[in-house]
């Protein structure tokens, strides 16, 4: 066929209207880049020191800059860890009342909850500091910045499985194709630095562990807002990120020019077709550029005192692993990056409670309250939000034979869970919310999934319901189409 007839056949409707926006893809590329595409400077700073980010953001005056969620992915035992219920040692092993599970529904795992019997906590509970918070002497670490924590006893969730779960908790819908809460802040509040990313995901499992979770790109990803807002994964294992090393031979000048003709062609590109895409390609070439210095000098970690490495435990410097991951956290974010999103699997203890539990907590108590400590001890927690937490919370009622202690435990439980929060101007040395004797039900204060996306995204200065990009003929939100700030844990 003619080339020129088969173009006209393949124009579509869509590229017509592409085509007739060109313009416009330049303006949204000058945007995104803040610069000409084949200039390697950093994009010069808004008023407020930041690049890129949607105009008249942050609503009102944040509390905090950036968001550090340090995600257990499987869902922790609440019951076990945080939220003491004397009822439970007392009836352990007795069945679980009718009126607690009436109309409830739990995994296929469980299936009907009738006569199912009560387990007690496998470890003592104590309360911690001059708060009283109740925690677990699984957590001793935790326990001890326990007055430097917000307990958040009442989560509840709609999802009972675990990838919808975090999808849900993450992206505010159970169905991945969502932006995450990373990618969201991303596209509305840019940038504090040119030379990393704006959104790091790593990810860890304890060694060892039959209950680990798969970790779907979805759980960081952009859904329908441009690529370049997803969350960039650091491996954790070799290079942090993959072929940024330049090839035997090739010095900094001639990959900068060779990046400089790529610019060109590709911009080349966008002016004829107005992909968005287009200008992801090329500002992400440019990124990778600046990480070729920047990544090697954030992984260099000899210049780290003793004590600081003692904060987070003995796997600190073994890369890959939990403690490692929170202390390049506080790394990241000292150099400027908008969110880090740290998960650790191996918490989906259907018959490990008393085994792989205790693995969990022993990899990740110490590392989790050491970055609370060292962004204290730096000045950092005031306007750094740390969230700690997973997707649901697990039954008050046992998932085996009860005679089998070593084959215990607890199936996914979305009526009630705990997560905790630290610095970014929530209230320390506070417990917020309550469950009913069982730790069963919420009974005071209730907080949705929604309701704590609400909250994050109101820390950061942003109102919930005015972020939104238009989708498909709708305005989308992190938070649907509900949630309320819970100005209760509010400083």
């Amino acid at each position: 066929m003619d080339p020129l007839l088969r173009h006209r056949l393949q124009l579509t409707r869509r590229e017509f209207l592409g085509r007739g926006a060109t313009g416009l893809g330049t303006a949204a590329l000058a945007m995104l880049l803040g610069r000409s595409p084949v200039v390697a400077a950093p994009a010069p700073a808004t008023a407020a020191g930041r690049l890129s980010g949607l105009p008249g953001l942050p609503h009102f005056a944040p509390k905090a800059k950036r968001v550090v969620y340090l995600f257990q992915n499987g869902a922790p035992t609440h019951v076990d860890l945080f939220d003491y219920k004397p009822r439970l040692l007392k009836e352990h092993g007795k069945r679980v009342p009718d009126e607690y599970i009436a109309g409830k529904r739990f995994s296929t795992m469980t299936g009907k909850a009738d006569g199912k019997l009560l387990l007690a906590p496998v470890e003592p509970f104590h309360q911690r500091g001059q708060s009283g918070a109740w925690v677990s002497d699984l957590l001793p670490h935790t326990a001890r910045i326990a007055d430097d924590l917000c307990f958040v006893k009442s989560l509840h969730t709609g999802s009972v499985n675990h990838a919808p779960g975090i999808s849900l908790v993450l992206s505010g819908a159970e169905i991945p194709g969502r932006p995450t809460l990373g990618a969201w802040l991303t596209y509305g509040l840019g940038s504090d630095t040119a030379e990393l990313p704006a959104f790091v995901v790593m990810t860890s499992v304890s060694k060892g562990t039959t209950c680990g979770q798969t970790f779907y790109d979805f759980y960081w990803g952009s859904g329908f807002l441009p690529s370049r807002y997803q969350g960039v994964k650091f491996r954790g294992s070799g290079e942090p990120v993959l072929y940024l090393g330049d090839p035997d031979g090739l010095d900094r000048a001639t990959r900068r020019a060779m990046l400089d003709d790529l610019a060109e062609l590709d911009g080349q590109k966008l002016r004829e077709h107005g992909d968005p895409e287009i200008a992801t390609r090329i500002a992400q070439y440019e990124m990778a550029f600046r990480m070729q210095t920047s990544v090697p000098e954030l992984s260099d970690l000899s210049k780290e005192p003793k004590s600081v490495l003692d904060l987070y435990g003995p796997g600190v410097k073994e890369q890959g692993t939990f403690a490692y991951n929170c202390l390049m956290t506080r790394r990241l974010i000292e150099r400027g990056v908008r969110c880090v999103q740290v998960m650790h699997a191996g918490w989906d203890q259907h018959n490990s409670i008393t085994t792989e539990l205790y693995n969990q907590c022993r990899d990740t108590d110490q590392a989790s309250a050491g970055l609370v400590t060292d962004l204290k001890q730096r000045g950092l927690l005031d306007d750094t939000l740390v969230v700690w937490g997973g997707e649901f919370g697990r039954t008050p009622f046992i998932q085996g034979a009860l005679d089998d202690r070593k084959r215990w435990g607890r199936d996914h439980h979305p009526y009630a869970f705990t997560s905790w929060l630290a610095g970014g101007g929530v209230k320390a040395g506070l417990t917020y919310g309550e469950t009913d004797d069982l730790a069963m039900n919420v009974i005071r204060d209730p907080v949705h999934v929604h309701d704590l996306q609400a909250t994050i995204l109101h820390q950061l200065g942003i109102d919930h319901e005015r972020l939104t990009y238009r989708f498909q003929g709708r305005d989308f939100r992190l938070t649907d189409v509900h949630g309320t700030v819970v100005k209760g844990i509010l400083a």
